[in-house]
């Protein structure tokens, strides 16, 4: 009876033993399994959230400048979140002398917690205000064209107007991108669905002008070896009358032209970037010569661009205070434009919420959510990359909020 009773013991812990092992195992993966899509959810969730704000921080901007209240902005600094993953196993089992009235009781869980810490930081001080109010660079303008934003966007959103100049770089009149002065904002309006139409079409070009640059003219004696390496860029190339002439490859301002200004020769060039350096930081030359696709419609000037204020001040104004109006293409334009709505970015003003999707913001009571259709939504990411070209180190242009779970 005693050594049925001890081997019916071991036998029993024997069970405890293995199944113990089994539910530490199982727990040890079960940690595995909940680990990875604890920090995979939260992380795209910190994604989306801060998408979100960024939108609404671009919407409620749009809706200060609408209502005349000074902007402010506000950004995330970082966002550091430390995780926990805990499992717990246990066992625990009773006997007794009569067969079938054993019993194992077996217990495991797994869980995760975070505990994040935000920081916040209100953007303010000198170095960011003039970035918000100086005008932009020539470069995002360009950068976002040539990647694929439609230009007649790129120039309703970012364009102040249009600096007509003569063959001389001097100015003759400036055309406005103002609804306030019709006339001007009529023919603002239609250079650029003909610019939009000439890259439809394919015949609008936008390149920055490459040339090569004279270092030195005459030189007698032929360069050394050793400065063709040293020297980065350089060139060099014999002269009909034995001398040699020195030149550095360099790569200048951005031209739209209705014609290749590769098939340019190398003073053609150049000349058009010294025309284009007399312009501004700010300025995007334009060159849409007669005899060349569109040159029935000319144009030399340059394109002038709008600060990212005065870009939320454009769109904020438009609401209902100074409305865009319908126009029509030019009938020099080739093809058809497609996409010409009236407002350069339609946003709605209402007493309840839009649909569940589109982007909104609460301010003073009121709803200001982004017109739903194609052009509206590419001209708000616009709008977004505009605001990351301007807002771009800052670390140093306010004191961070520290707000911890």
């Amino acid at each position: 009876m005693r050594g049925w009773i001890l081997a019916k013991v071991t036998n029993q812990m024997n069970r405890t033993i293995s199944a113990v092992v089994s539910i530490m195992l199982f727990s040890l993966l079960c940690s595995g399994c909940v680990g990875p899509p604890s920090l995979r959810n939260t992380v795209l969730n910190y994604d989306m959230i801060t998408n979100q704000i960024e939108q609404e921080l671009m919407l409620l901007n749009i809706a200060r400048a609408h209502r005349m209240v000074a902007p402010h902005f506000t950004v995330t600094g970082s966002i550091a979140a430390t995780f926990d993953f805990t499992t717990t196993a246990g066992a625990s089992g009773r006997f007794a002398e009569t067969p079938g009235f054993d019993f194992l009781d077996l217990r495991w869980g797994a869980s995760a917690s975070e505990n994040p810490t935000f920081q916040i930081i209100p953007i303010s001080g000198k170095e960011f205000t003039t970035r918000l109010v100086n005008p932009l660079p020539e470069e995002a303008f360009a950068s976002l064209v040539f990647q694929g934003i439609d230009i007649q966007l790129g120039m309703r959103l970012m364009g102040a107007g249009i600096e007509v100049q003569d063959l001389d770089g001097h100015f003759q009149r400036f055309i406005g991108n103002n609804p306030q002065s019709p006339e001007a904002y009529t023919e603002f309006r239609r250079m650029a669905m003909h610019l939009s139409g000439l890259w439809k079409s394919q015949h609008l070009y936008i390149r920055k002008l490459p040339f090569d640059e004279v270092v030195i003219d005459g030189l007698k004696q032929q360069p050394l070896g050793r400065d063709l390496r040293e020297g980065k860029d350089l060139k060099w190339r014999l002269k009909s009358d034995g001398t040699w002439n020195v030149t550095r490859r360099k790569i200048g301002r951005t031209l739209i032209s209705n014609y290749d200004t590769l098939k340019l020769s190398n003073r053609e060039r150049y000349q058009l970037n010294e025309l284009a350096r007399k312009n501004a930081g700010n300025y995007v030359m334009v060159d849409i010569r007669s005899g060349y696709p569109g040159g029935d419609f000319p144009l030399f000037g340059a394109i002038k661009l709008r600060s990212y204020f005065n870009i939320l001040v454009f769109v904020g104004s438009g609401i209902d205070r100074i409305e865009e109006f319908d126009v029509q293409k030019d009938p020099r334009t080739p093809g058809a434009i497609t996409l010409n709505p009236r407002k350069t970015l339609a946003i709605n003003v209402t007493e309840q919420p839009p649909l569940p999707g589109v982007p909104k913001a609460l301010f003073m009571g009121k709803y200001y959510s982004l017109g739903d259709s194609y052009w509206d939504r590419r001209c708000f990411i616009v709008l977004s990359l505009l605001f990351q070209i301007t807002v771009t180190d800052v670390s140093q242009v306010g004191i961070p909020i520290t707000i911890s779970k």
